[in-house]
């Protein structure tokens, strides 16, 4: 096992036990803080696949700014009380069911599809045209997604100030 394996079984791993703490995790607070590793584990499997600007992205948006909106979020709302409220899903059977389907379709991809390398050139990469992908044909997707994480944010605001 050469040592680019061993790093993504570690950055996998990484990513795997903080997603359970997140999921697991009774305490918002607690769950929110759990998110930074894996956010941080993913910006580490950017980095096996050679795309620094991601990375650096990945660190700056989500481990930064993401988090931070996330506590903030919670702090202003009652997730930050300590209140225990039990919370109970009663759509287990049903939940179930999709896992069992999800894995049975993974199965049916893993096996049918040719995992051979790409034939031809890679495209090229750099920081200008991923800022050039965000400024044109993707600008929509980009704008609509900020416009989403401040209707969060300003949400949050206005249940904090209703409950006072």
């Amino acid at each position: 096992m050469n040592a680019e394996a061993l790093a993504f079984y570690a950055l996998a791993a990484m990513v795997l036990v903080g997603g359970a703490l997140v999921v697991y995790s009774r305490n918002l607070v607690h769950a929110a803080v759990s998110l930074v590793p894996t956010l941080l584990g993913v910006a580490g499997l950017y980095v096996l696949l050679h795309a620094e600007f991601v990375t650096a992205i990945q660190i700056l948006i989500y481990v930064g700014a993401i988090t931070v909106l996330i506590l903030f979020v919670i702090l202003l709302t009652e997730g930050a009380t300590g209140l225990r409220v039990r919370q109970r899903n009663e759509q287990v059977p049903l939940a179930l069911g999709v896992c069992g389907a999800l894995v049975v379709l993974l199965w049916v991809v893993l096996l049918r599809v040719p995992w051979g390398p790409a034939a031809g050139p890679l495209p090229p990469y750099n920081p200008g045209a991923v800022g050039r992908s965000f400024l044109m044909p993707y600008v929509l997707a980009f704008e609509v997604t900020s416009l989403v994480i401040l209707a969060s944010l300003v949400g949050a605001i206005v249940i904090a100030r209703r409950e006072e």
